[in-house]
């Protein structure tokens, strides 16, 4: 057995002369585990924000999504866009054209996203599933078009969940010179009707400025025959969807971006990593002040067993191993206060899952979700204990070192 550790153990749980040693090793401990505590919390609260999001775009964002690298459109029959839509793995492939466009219903107007696709997007999404009337998804029958609203763009035009008069579509005419006299002559007019459905998924990005309708239509009212603005996938199951995406890469070379659904949103997911970033450095800077009363519980015990080191010296103990017994003794200490915090942190994010102990709001159906989400990752867990013990370790090295020196000289 490890001569320093071992003593440092039997130091660490055994009476001391002083009882308030005691005292200051039971806080030191306790201090160290509700940093550590506070940190699983903290970091679980924010991986469920992020995984809540996450199941949001899945409804409406493909698997993998193809865009051209320069410009806003590339031609539909483009060979490496053919190549990747007979590989194996692709299960549905859909072509997008998307731009923006003015809608005006009953004199209301506003600035929209126009995504026009092909019949197989419901089997490309989970659409129907955020689908809400008493229609159905469809974007076309013979020459009529259908266009279907995101909630909130709905509401701000009042649309209604069945609007009954066609939408107006106004678009920037692409080509010719604009007639000063006829300024409308400038615009490509079209009209949508309504299939009885609108589109919520729960962000404002798309509930309150996209539009999905037949690429057909998009295709027409901007002018972009034979063109897509994107190319969106979505593999069979049990494909290696690193590896498929990697090979999609090779086939698109520099010509096309290829991005999963994590990338097609990654300002969103950016700015939440950053901030559980920030969030981990402010709470290790408040482990780092918790473990200030390790310093304080090593001072008086190196101070109470000064008698105890004098004999550890006659019987052959080194300076090290003296000194590795204190140090070892403030390991343990935060190792303890690790597990103690880790454990109480992981049974809080248990009852917040189970009972939703923190509501978000005193209003029922007011947020998307009642109570704060959390999603526990292992990798958080290990990163949190090593913290904890690195922290533990470097704030009481120096002052072990110290006090040892002038205790042994």
């Amino acid at each position: 057995m490890n001569f320093p550790f071992y003593i440092a153990r039997r130091y660490l749980f055994s009476k001391k002369s002083t009882n308030v040693i005691n005292i200051i090793s039971g806080i030191s401990v306790l201090g160290v585990a509700v940093a550590t505590m506070a940190m699983v919390v903290t970091l679980s609260v924010f991986n469920g924000f992020s995984d809540l999001v996450a199941s949001f775009f899945t409804a409406f964002d493909p698997q993998i999504k193809i865009v051209p690298v320069e410009g806003k459109t590339a031609p539909a029959d483009d060979p490496k866009l053919l190549e990747i839509k007979a590989l194996e793995a692709v299960a549905v492939a859909t072509e997008c054209v998307e731009d923006q466009a003015m809608a005006v219903y009953n004199g209301r107007q506003a600035m929209i996203n126009i995504k026009g696709v092909e019949d197989n997007f419901e089997q490309l999404t989970h659409i129907r599933k955020i689908l809400y009337g008493d229609g159905t998804f469809e974007l076309h029958a013979a020459d009529m078009h259908y266009g279907i609203p995101g909630i909130q763009l709905a509401e701000q035009l009042g649309l209604g969940i069945s609007y009954q008069q066609p939408l107006q579509i106004y678009a920037p005419r692409r080509q010719g010179q604009l007639d000063m006299s006829d300024p409308a002559d400038g615009f490509v007019q079209d009209l949508l009707f309504s299939p009885g459905v609108v589109f919520e998924v729960q962000q404002s990005k798309y509930d309150r400025n996209y539009l999905l309708t037949s690429i057909g239509f998009t295709r027409r009212i901007f002018d972009q025959q034979g063109m897509i603005s994107s190319l969106e996938l979505r593999l069979k199951p049990g494909s290696d969807f690193e590896a498929v995406k990697e090979r999609i890469q090779t086939i698109a070379g520099d010509a096309y971006k290829v991005m999963d659904r994590y990338e097609q949103q990654d300002d969103t997911f950016r700015i939440m990593k950053i901030e559980k970033l920030i969030a981990y450095i402010f709470l290790t800077f408040i482990l780092m002040v918790a473990c200030f009363n390790i310093i304080g519980s090593l001072s008086m015990l190196i101070i109470d067993k000064k008698d105890d080191v004098v004999t550890l010296r006659n019987l052959g103990a080194t300076n090290r191993q003296v000194t590795q017994i204190f140090l070892f003794e403030g390991r343990m200490i935060s190792a303890i206060g690790a597990v103690i915090g880790i454990v109480i942190g992981l049974v809080l994010c248990w009852l917040q899952q189970t009972f939703g102990l923190i509501a978000l709001g005193s209003s029922e159906g007011a947020f998307v979700v009642n109570a704060y989400p959390v999603s526990v990752h292992p990798w958080d867990i290990v990163l949190i204990f090593f913290t904890v013990l690195i922290v533990g370790f470097l704030s009481v090295w120096y002052p072990v070192n110290y006090f040892s020196k002038r205790l042994l000289a």
